[in-house]
């Protein structure tokens, strides 16, 4: 062809390749848009599809919030707990499915909740990137693989064949018996048949001798109550034990050649091989341990057959003074003598013993046993023979326990009495190891031992002593006027366990010398008057101790001033006993079903109790009459709430919570009847005087139908808010400070419990009090402070919670706090009344909480708050406002 005409043709083609090569890219556009167009067709169907399943939008705009879980412990890789632990991950993304909506986000969840081992493993598989991240199945999967070595199939019925209850509860053991029931795969049957030869043989006897139930069910909940019975029996069978002293086996064996036996043999006690060849080699006997004789010649082993019975001692030599050891000062009382000494605590002794030279030289009257009993020490090894005894002697420890007791009579040339087992078990007393002292005793004391424990009354006669104003004090309680005693309650008490201790901090000193307050001319004479009188019953002494606070008078209700002491210095450097004062809201259940009440006021309360021997100095105080000490416990020490409080307590120790209510000296005693309840105040005024408790008559009330205690008005209709109380609200002025207003809300704080919504009311005021704050008193601090006041007025009265019926709980929220109402419906008019009010103000992070979340948070509070009544409470229900 010739080029020239070839040159065209070229032309044309390379035109027709460029078409055809613009085309192809315009065809796969189109497809590439075809495509895009069929994935946004299949999103819209899928989003068509569900839109049709999901409710209206109206609806979801009032849905309620995912709740709130708390998360699950943390797992560590224990094989045994990983299925256990996603199970649980697994109930968090079911409840909050909108929070771990992705794969990703329940994988991380869990690798935070890993720590050790677990943890390591977790970062190594999220820091690679791995495949499983992205599916929580695959991520859970391989997590299993990793970690669960759970038991299953054959293994778990092999584990479950040779699974025993042993020395666990019945409870422990179901559990692991459930456990691997489940996947064992074995039938009711099998499983009944297994579960019950596995428990214990006692527990099984006892199933085997009724009829045996027929689920596994019903066996472990017959199980569960045999062995409780069976445990209430060995325990008790315990205590029988415990409470009998009888004497050891007699029979002490012979020797025999021919069997080998051990002479020294008592019971299942035998001498140590130490020991015997210590015999051997030193030629001693090998029966008593005694040199210049041997076993076949042994004195005390031919009286043996004569011996009635034999006692254990902790030791087989006299206890040494400079071992340490736990002494109690005693006083011992027989006819026409006494004397002290010191007593050793022993609970390895089996009886009290008394030193055969301190009783001689004491010339305690003695009487010849029936029979000798034989004394061995705790290695077998034989002591002397007890062959006297002493005659009932009267025992006084701590001042005020006394009882009748006789002492066995041996040689303990160190300490003259010991206090063996059998006397701790009778009175189970409470010691401080520490001091050697006795803090508390058992409740029978407070019947048997604590009784004679008066000081005699002989020494003051009738006509002398004042009884008080028995004016307002029923006839049925005149015989025992003693405990209305002037004379008695201003004397110096004994001491005993409950004397108060002023313990130092470690490395403090002395607070420095107080302040010495100037007194007006009647707080003068006032103080000239106390100073004599407390200087003649000797509750003060003259004083040169370094420590010395300042004396001051502060006005009581009656208008009689009392003398208080500043001990803030001696307060911050001492050790504070945390002995707990009761809550007047504990006092609410008890007093239900009551129509009589008493209310006792105790005199010279705090002056009834000692200071502890030694700690009388750090009491010193100053005036203008001179330096002085206090011997009984003063107003204004930290501890002395708390001591006096435990006495109170112990002495009524089996009447408290049942009939007696205390309150440091305030004691009120409640009744159902008024036959009952003299009774009752007979006891705790017989009580009372027992202990060198005595009562001020003249401020008692006796036998009432209602009576104020401790700021409430308690009456068989309820408890009300003291009228006193709410006419000084009532008449409060407008505080003009912080100070102020802090004052009025501390008082008026105490009866929010009568005050529907108080910390809702009391907002404006509350935000005052703030040091972050302006103190302007505003629009709305005046209109709480008003709506407080009239609330006080119209506070309605509380009925007693009675655990046996229904309670009602409503709560209320709002944004600026939450409170709830406790009622109970009346029996006799079938009206709902309230028992408690609550409420709380919202912080700053609590008033972000939605509505719902507010209604819960007040829910929870209130069920905390009287958790005490709600638990076990009839079918409690909620009302939400």
């Amino acid at each position: 062809m010739d080029p020239a005409t070839s040159d065209p043709l070229h032309s044309a083609v390379g035109i027709q390749g460029a078409m055809l090569g613009r085309h192809e890219q315009e065809v796969s556009a189109a497809r590439h848009a075809v495509e895009t167009l069929a994935t946004q067709v299949s999103n819209l169907t899928e989003q068509v599809h569900h839109l049709r399943l999901d409710p209206p939008a109206t609806s979801r705009a009032f849905e309620s919030p995912e709740p709130r879980i708390n998360n699950p412990p943390c797992y560590s890789g224990e094989p045994t707990e990983c299925r256990s632990f996603l199970t649980q991950c697994d109930i968090v993304f079911s409840l909050q499915p909108n929070t771990y909506s992705r794969s990703t986000a329940r994988v991380a969840y869990v690798i935070s909740l890993l720590i050790g081992r677990a943890r390591e493993w977790g970062t190594a598989i999220w820091e690679a990137r791995a495949e499983c991240t992205n599916q929580y199945q695959d991520f859970k999967e391989k997590m299993i693989r990793v970690f669960d070595r759970s038991v299953f199939g054959e293994e778990a019925s092999r584990a479950l064949s040779s699974l025993c209850q042993g020395n666990r509860s019945i409870t422990d053991y179901s559990i692991e018996f459930r456990t691997l029931a489940v996947s064992s795969g074995w039938n009711e049957p099998a499983l009944l048949a297994r579960l019950l030869e596995g428990l214990r043989a006692e527990v099984k006897d006892e199933i085997l001798s009724r009829e045996v139930p027929s689920s596994v069910d019903s066996l472990i909940e017959l199980a569960i109550r045999i062995e409780r019975r069976v445990d209430l029996r060995h325990r008790a069978r315990g205590k029988e034990l415990a409470l009998s002293v009888a004497p050891l086996s007699a029979s002490l064996p012979s020797s025999s050649a021919g069997s080998g036996a051990e002479p020294m043999q008592l019971g299942g006690i035998r001498i140590s091989t130490k020991e015997r060849e210590r015999r051997i080699t030193n030629r001693l006997c090998l029966y008593c341990g005694s040199a210049g004789h041997f076993v076949t010649s042994c004195p005390v082993k031919g009286q043996s057959s004569s011996v009635s019975g034999g006692l254990l001692v902790s030791a087989t030599t006299p206890v040494s003074p400079s071992r340490s050891c736990t002494t109690l000062s005693v006083h011992l009382r027989w006819t026409g003598s006494s004397a002290s000494c010191s007593a050793l605590i022993d609970s390895g002794a089996e009886g009290c013993f008394m030193d055969e030279t301190w009783a001689r030289e004491h010339d305690i009257p003695l009487r010849q046993l029936k029979e000798p009993t034989a004394l061995f020490a705790l290695d077998g090894s034989p002591l002397p023979r007890i062959q006297r005894e002493t005659l009932p002697l009267t025992l006084t420890v701590s001042g005020n326990h006394s009882e009748t007791i006789s002492f066995l009579i041996f040689r303990s040339p160190f300490t003259p009495v010991v206090l063996g087992h059998p006397w701790l078990v009778c009175h189970n007393p409470s010691i401080n190891w520490s001091s050697n002292s006795i803090l508390s005793w058992n409740v029978s004391c407070h019947v048997k031992c604590l009784m004679s424990a008066i000081p005699p009354v002989s020494s003051v006669s009738s006509s002398q002593e004042e009884p008080g104003d028995l004016t307002g004090v029923p006839e049925e309680y005149h015989d025992l006027r003693t405990v209305f005693s002037r004379s008695r309650a201003t004397s110096l008490p004994p001491h005993r366990s409950y004397d108060c201790s002023i313990d130092l901090l470690p490395g403090t000193t002395p607070p420095p010398r107080g302040r010495l307050y100037s007194l007006s001319a009647p707080k003068r004479k006032a103080l000239e008057d106390y100073l004599s009188v407390a200087l003649d019953a000797g509750t003060i002494v003259p004083s040169s101790s370094p420590a010395g606070a300042g004396f001051f008078f502060v006005k009581k209700k009656d208008g009689s001033l009392r003398p208080c002491i500043d001990y803030r210095g001696l307060n911050d450097i001492t050790v504070k006993n945390r002995y707990p004062l009761p809550l007047m809201s504990s006092a609410f259940e008890i007093l239900q079903g009551a129509r009589f009440f008493t209310k006792l006021d105790l005199r010279n309360a705090y002056h009834l109790v000692r200071i502890r021997e030694g700690d009388e100095w750090k009491t010193a105080f100053n005036n203008p009459l001179g330096h002085f000490e206090y011997r009984v416990l003063p107003f204004g020490l930290a501890n002395a709430p708390a001591v006096f409080q435990a006495l109170v307590n112990d002495v009524l120790r089996d009447m408290l919570n049942i009939f007696v209510f205390v309150y440091l000296d305030d004691i009120l005693i409640f009744s159902p009847s008024l036959q009952i309840h003299v009774q009752h105040v007979r006891r705790v005024l017989q009580r009372l005087l027992e202990n060198c408790l005595f009562v001020k008559a003249e401020k008692c009330t006796f036998h009432a139908s209602s009576v104020t205690f401790l700021g409430s008005v308690i009456s068989a209709e309820g408890i009300k808010m003291d009228p006193a109380k709410v006419q000084a609200v009532i008449d409060w002025p407008v505080p003009k400070s912080r100070v102020e207003l802090q004052r009025f809300l501390g008082f008026a704080n105490f009866y929010r419990r009568f005050i529907r919504n108080f910390g809702q009311v009391a907002a404006p005021l509350t935000a005052l009090t703030s040091v972050k704050t302006c103190f302007e008193w505003s629009v709305s601090a005046q209109g709480a402070f008003d709506l407080l006041k009239n609330r006080f007025t119209s506070a309605p009265i509380l009925v007693t919670p009675d655990v046996s019926r229904q309670f009602v709980v409503e709560v209320d929220a709002s944004e600026v706090g939450v409170g709830a109402i406790l009622s109970q419906r009346s029996l006799s008019d079938d009206k709902v009344h309230p028992c408690a009010y609550f409420s709380h103000r919202l912080s700053p992070s609590e008033r972000n909480y939605d509505v719902g979340n507010r209604e819960l948070l007040a829910i929870r509070l209130a069920l905390g708050e009287w958790r005490q009544w709600l638990e076990g409470g009839d079918r409690s229900f909620c009302r939400l406002d």
